[in-house]
Parts: structure tokens; C-alpha cells; sequence
């Protein structure tokens, strides 16, 4: 078995406990978070951060002891591309559920008063 240099140990150390504490308070936010939309952001943002911090320091330390792969990077890749796909289709399907979680139409622009004659086209 190959010993990873201090440092490495200290920020493999560093990111799994960072990303453990990531993925803990998005799953908290999921749990205690009132409504569908305000619940999204738990386990798309913040557990996503989490898994990508523990996929960093898998990769750093099979990678600096010669066993790397490819693995770490592709899960990663592909939790980065499908997260905000899912949580643009929940809050879609949300707001087809209850309308009243659509935002309002802008208000139309007032109309300009301008004397026939007077267009802005120039002279």
C-alpha cells in the first residue's frame, strides 16, 4: 500500500469533511424546508457541492497513489449535468400542480404620447 505524503492526507482529510458537511445541510434543507420550491435548493445545490468535494478527494487520493481512473471525473460530470435538469422538471411539474406558484405576467409598458407627425425616425 502506497502512503500518501502528509499534505495529501491533510486535504483529502479537509475535502471529505467539507463535502460530508455539504451533503448534511442539503439533506437537512430538504428535510425542514416548507414548500417544494425552497426544498429544491437543498439537494441541488449544496449536496451536489458535497458529492463533488468527495469525489475530489477519491480522485486525489487514488490518483497520487498511481490507481486512478476516469470514475471520479465521469460521476461528477454527470451528477454537474443531470442535478439541474431534475430540478428545472420538479419545479416545471410543480407549477403545473399549483398555478399559484407561477410568478406574475410583467405589467405591460405604459403607451408613449406622441404627437402624430413626430416620429423618432429622424428629419
Amino acid at each position: 500500500m502506497n502512503a500518501l505524503p502528509v499534505w495529501a492526507e491533510w486535504l483529502v482529510a479537509a475535502l471529505l469533511v467539507v463535502g460530508a458537511a455539504f451533503a448534511l445541510v442539503g439533506s437537512w434543507g430538504l428535510a425542514k424546508l416548507s414548500d417544494t420550491l425552497k426544498r429544491l435548493h437543498g439537494p441541488s445545490k449544496a449536496s451536489t457541492l458535497g458529492v463533488g468535494c468527495l469525489l475530489a478527494a477519491s480522485a486525489l487520493a487514488f490518483g497520487l497513489r498511481g490507481q486512478g481512473s476516469g470514475h471520479e471525473l465521469l460521476i461528477a460530470l454527470f451528477i454537474f449535468i443531470t442535478a439541474p435538469v431534475s430540478a428545472h422538471l420538479v419545479v416545471k411539474a410543480a407549477m403545473r400542480l399549483d398555478p399559484s406558484l407561477r410568478p406574475p405576467p410583467p405589467a405591460p409598458e405604459p403607451p408613449t404620447a406622441t404627437p402624430p407627425g413626430t416620429g423618432s425616425s429622424g428629419p
